[in-house]
């Protein structure tokens, strides 16, 4: 039998009704409004400016497929009808359990684009191409903290994504960022970002690389601020070695550690629900957990990622 689209529609309209009047009282046009609240309805709903990003999360139902698809297309009609968004600018898709860079990899060629706004700043977003969008909604907050604290500072950006973090540093007036990812989709999206944004020029590198083996290199330059948000696991072809954040988040750290001047900081993140941070093997450092100041009002589901700010002590190299 298909779920009750009445309920869900009642419970899209009370979330939507608060999340919309705290973002209008923000200024903030991107955001989440429903986290799989009713578990009939695993779903994923995000605004981005006038348009709507859902995801399902695959979960075990006792649906055929033929009443499947009538599912996800009431579904998609209640989204219609609540948010008040046509048809055509609502993107569904299906997240299934991801292995290696499959979060990353395409899965269309509509390319919609469309700007989003965020923080007085505007990123290119893409709705259709790949199941996320480009800009995480849920490191919002930490996006600003990184500016706050990048004012004249060497900036390096690992696993850099589209670039987000970067295009906040270079606003907060950091004196130089490096950008590194391996992806050269997501490097071209990170400099259209800072094209965007009037924010391109020499002080800001990209390079392409597999982050473990350039964190082996002997360091050639020093920064003042990292970022450091891998994936959860990745075996790309293009990688050398297998990431797995549990095993590899000590290695990580204490190796962009050491390309820090005394006192530098991390930002180091993770969506792994199960991660544990081994705080007693990184080196010559002070490691603060927060994850409750950087987790979003909009974000209901408070285990979307785990933060940590990560300082340098000393005159360690």
């Amino acid at each position: 039998m298909i779920p009750d689209m009445d309920s869900f529609a009642n419970r899209l309209r009370k979330v939507y009704r608060h999340t919309g009047k705290w973002a209008r009282r923000q200024g903030i046009t991107c955001y989440r409004v429903y986290d799989a609240d009713m578990p009939e309805f695993p779903l994923v709903i995000d605004r981005y400016e006038d348009y709507v990003h859902a995801a399902e999360y695959h979960r075990p139902h006792a649906l055929d497929e033929a009443g499947h698809r009538l599912w996800r297309s009431g579904c998609r009609q209640v989204m219609q009808e609540v948010l008040e968004v046509p048809a055509e600018r609502i993107f569904f898709k299906e997240r299934q359990p991801q292995k290696g860079t499959q979060q990353y990899e395409k899965i269309g060629e509509k390319k919609r684009e469309i700007i989003a706004h965020e923080g007085g700043l505007q990123f290119w977003i893409n709705l259709s191409d790949y199941l996320d969008t480009g800009l995480f909604l849920d490191h919002r907050i930490t996006r600003q903290m990184v500016r706050e604290r990048a004012a004249g500072k060497r900036v390096l950006n690992l696993f850099a994504y589209t670039g987000s973090f970067t295009v906040y540093a270079a606003a907060g007036g950091a004196s130089h960022t490096t950008t590194i990812d391996l992806s050269n989709t997501y490097l071209d999206w990170a400099r259209r970002n800072l094209e965007l944004n009037q924010l391109q020029g020499p002080a800001h590198d990209f390079v392409r690389a597999d982050i473990i083996s350039w964190l082996q290199m002997p360091a050639t330059d020093r920064y003042d601020l990292a970022i450091l948000d891998p994936p959860t696991f990745s075996n790309s072809k293009a990688m050398r070695n297998i990431l797995d954040i549990q095993q590899d988040h000590v290695y990580l750290i204490n190796q962009t550690l050491h390309m820090l001047n005394p006192g530098g900081l991390i930002f180091f993140s993770t969506n792994y629900r199960r991660f544990h941070l081994d705080t007693e093997a990184i080196e010559n450092a002070s490691v603060k957990n927060i994850s409750a100041q950087t987790v979003p009002p909009d974000f209901r589901n408070k285990k979307i990622h785990q933060c940590y700010l990560v300082e340098k002590r000393g005159d360690g190299s």
